[in-house]
This record gives structure tokens, C-alpha cells and sequence, in this order.
């Protein structure tokens, strides 16, 4: 495993350059890097104690720094130090505005804005949170998604995930002998996706969670025969109910919110 230090500075909150870097480092399996990040960086003397850090742990610097003048001393400082350092979004601004024609405003935090976008997110993380795992069922009609799985299909995360769009999604979870909220049959607004997984995976992933908490031993939870007939039951009713399902197997909590995200927009495209 090869280490090594990398700074992220910004004069806003650092997300944007905290994001790249992670996109990035996911590339790289055999690396570990020492994370410093470095946000608001907006005066000369903040800037004069990340260049000092930078000094005392070499490494790559990337950063977002929109100010013209910090901009330039932090770049005069990498070059006298010979480390290497990029601005993140630098290409990307280029290109839009060569393609645009326009040249970019250039604010600070501007991204962050407390626009109606920003608002619908954090309305959408509190209807969430508040209709996780079956609760407050009797108003799911006002949800964008609802996602329907057996325990341990990453219900919740991949909710969770979707809020974060700015997407109200509620999860309900499918137990074997348990009836569902009658409200799921009449729901005409919200996109209701099944979620399955292969039951050889979900007994592994439930045994690991059961041991977590010291309750492993002989349980139904962890039957391959029961297991196997959940998953049967669980694709059987999203078939019957003609809800559209998704293998989450194979993919991560992203891949499998960045899909419900286009069903979702596609639906939306076809109801105007």
C-alpha cells in the first residue's frame, strides 16, 4: 500500500474538491492517502499556514480556490515547494466556456447557494428520514420513490442517497408473513421500486450483521432454505404488483440510486 499526502484547499466549504479527490483515489487500489483538507481559505494568513503544513507533509495539492489573489499565492507557494498541484475544476470551467461563449462569474460558494434546489434537499432528507424502514405509512402517496426489499438490501442508504437529490424516498420492508401497508396499492404518484439480491449474498451479509451484534445461531433470518423462499416471495409480489426490480447484487448504493434516479426521470418525462 503506497501513502502520501494530498491537500485539498478551497475558499468555499471544500465538498466540491473533497468529491473530486474521492472520484479520483477510488482509481487507485493500492493507494492510501493522508487526507488534509483546508476550506474557507480566504485571507492571506490561512493561506500562509496551509502552505506551512504543505511544507511539513509534501504531497498533492488540489483545489478550488475561486479568489484571484489567493489563487496566485498558493500557486507560487506549490511551485517554491516543487509539489504538484491542480486546480479541480479547472478543464471542465475551460471547456463550458469555450463551448458557451460565456465567461464564467467566478463566485465563491456560488454552488451553495440557499436557492429553492437547496431547500427541496432538505425537505426531501426530512421526508426521508421520517419514512424509513415503514414508518408513517399513511402518507407515502407524497413520496417521489418508494423502495420495497427483504432486510439487508441497502434500503436505507439508498434512500438516504436519493434525498440528497433533492428525491422523497420512503422505504418499506418486505418480511415474509407480514402484510404490507394497504397504502402501497393505491399509490399513483410515487415510482415503487423492488429491490432483490442473490440469497447467497444476503445470507453472508446477514450472518456478518448478526455477529455484529452477538446474536448469531440458528435463525430463519439465515436459513438458506427460508432465505432462498423470501426472495422467491419478495419477486413474485413486485412481478404481480408490476413494480419495476433491481438486482442490487452486483452494484453500489450509487449505481443503484443513479438507475432508480433515471427510471424516476424518465417517469417524470412521460406523465408531461
Amino acid at each position: 500500500m503506497k501513502n502520501f499526502h494530498l491537500h485539498m484547499v478551497s475558499d468555499s466549504t471544500g465538498e466540491t474538491v473533497h468529491a473530486v479527490a474521492r472520484a479520483c483515489l477510488v482509481q487507485f487500489g493500492e493507494v492510501q492517502a493522508t487526507e488534509h483538507i483546508w476550506p474557507l481559505i480566504r485571507t492571506e494568513g490561512q493561506l500562509n499556514r496551509v502552505i506551512d503544513h504543505i511544507e511539513q507533509n509534501p504531497g498533492i495539492v488540489l483545489y478550488t480556490v475561486i479568489n484571484a489573489e489567493i489563487r496566485r499565492a498558493l500557486e507560487e507557494g506549490c511551485r517554491r515547494l516543487q509539489v504538484p498541484h491542480i486546480h479541480a475544476l479547472d478543464t471542465i470551467i475551460k471547456m463550458m466556456a469555450g463551448y458557451l461563449g460565456e465567461r464564467a462569474e467566478g463566485h465563491v460558494g456560488a454552488h451553495h447557494r440557499m436557492d429553492e434546489e437547496y431547500f427541496g434537499r432538505i425537505k426531501a432528507i426530512h421526508y426521508t428520514l421520517s419514512h424509513d424502514d415503514g414508518q408513517s405509512a399513511h402518507d407515502l402517496s407524497d413520496a417521489d420513490v418508494v423502495i420495497v426489499g427483504v432486510s439487508r438490501t441497502s434500503k436505507t442508504p439508498t434512500c438516504v442517497y436519493l434525498a440528497n437529490k433533492g428525491i422523497k424516498a420512503a422505504n418499506v420492508p418486505f418480511v415474509p408473513g407480514c402484510p404490507l401497508p394497504k397504502a402501497l396499492d393505491t399509490l399513483k404518484r410515487p415510482l415503487v421500486i423492488g429491490l432483490t439480491k442473490d440469497p447467497d449474498r444476503l445470507i453472508s451479509i446477514r450472518k456478518n450483521r448478526l455477529q455484529q451484534l452477538n446474536e448469531i445461531g440458528h435463525s430463519p433470518y439465515i436459513d438458506p432454505v427460508a432465505v432462498r423462499e423470501e426472495m422467491v416471495q419478495a419477486r413474485r409480489l413486485f412481478q404481480s404488483k408490476g413494480w419495476k426490480s433491481i438486482d442490487v447484487t452486483k452494484r453500489s448504493i450509487e449505481e443503484t440510486s443513479a438507475l432508480i434516479l433515471q427510471l424516476w426521470k424518465d417517469r417524470q418525462r412521460m406523465r408531461k
